[in-house]
């Protein structure tokens, strides 16, 4: 499966797919709320059902509940197609080109911190290598040279490190954060873990309504949203977010004819 993903990421990315057409007009797009396909549906003033994820937006289209679903190309290489949890869903062109990010609190010294983390990692290869485990390395943005982070006396770096631990933000959504058995694994959760370790504390995986994540980070139920989150002016105004890690796209997934 994860050379499957990689492969489709590579042609999706690099050379556009030819999918299966659809007819916006006479579907109804199960979409994750608060996420980047509720805002391309609302955008483009399609009918939608908002769920809680995007698996649930998955399982609205083999259910035949919705008509289609709108997710991640990341989400739809692994869990649709030939060998997945999907067989019998297939996706359409993609809808727009994206790029992930970490969220932190509003003038975190965090975001500073996992930057300098991802460049770190991306120098010595070990986020390569957790990217190829995933099947996500056709997707990953270069990262810049590594800097020390400034960290406040007073910052969130301090704040994490002295209570023991960094609370991840996530939502069940594979490659990026999903189970397995009972640890959370995936890209993202790898790669916190990493920053975890880091920091000399133990990461702490906590599911979250996606809506709610900006009201989550704030309230400090949580210390970074790590979920795959795509960089969008909402977000970018109301989080201090790391550099980009990833290319994305959203695509609409229908059943296969």
């Amino acid at each position: 499966m994860k050379k499957k993903l990689a492969v489709l990421l590579g042609m999706s990315m690099v050379m556009g797919m030819a999918m299966p057409a659809y007819a916006a007009d006479d579907l109804v797009y199960a979409v994750e709320a608060g996420s980047a396909g509720e805002a391309v549906a609302e955008e483009k003033g399609w009918e939608y059902n908002s769920v809680a994820s995007q698996a649930d937006a998955l399982m609205e289209v083999a259910s035949g509940t919705s008509g289609a679903a709108i997710i991640d190309l990341l989400m739809a290489g692994a869990m649709i197609g030939e060998g997945t949890s999907y067989p019998d869903l297939v996706h359409t062109d993609e809808l727009t080109t994206e790029e992930y990010a970490v969220g932190c609190r509003k003038g975190s010294d965090l975001a500073a911190y996992i930057n300098s983390v991802f460049a770190e990692t991306y120098a010595d290869g070990s986020m390569q290598e957790t990217a190829e485990k995933y099947g996500v390395q056709e997707a990953l943005v270069e990262q810049g040279e590594a800097k020390e982070a400034e960290i406040a006396e007073d910052g969130d770096v301090a704040y994490i490190q002295e209570k023991g631990s960094l609370i991840v933000g996530i939502t069940d959504f594979e490659p990026m954060d999903y189970k397995d058995g009972d640890e959370w694994i995936g890209f993202d959760a790898d790669m916190a873990k990493i920053v975890a370790e880091k920091l000399g504390v133990e990461a702490q995986f906590v599911e979250i309504d996606w809506d709610n994540k900006i009201m989550e980070l704030d309230s400090k139920n949580i210390d970074v949203v790590w979920n795959g989150m795509t960089l969008t002016d909402e977000v970018k105004e109301a989080m201090e977010c790391t550099n980009a890690y990833c290319n994305n796209a959203q695509v609409v997934v229908v059943p296969a004819e």
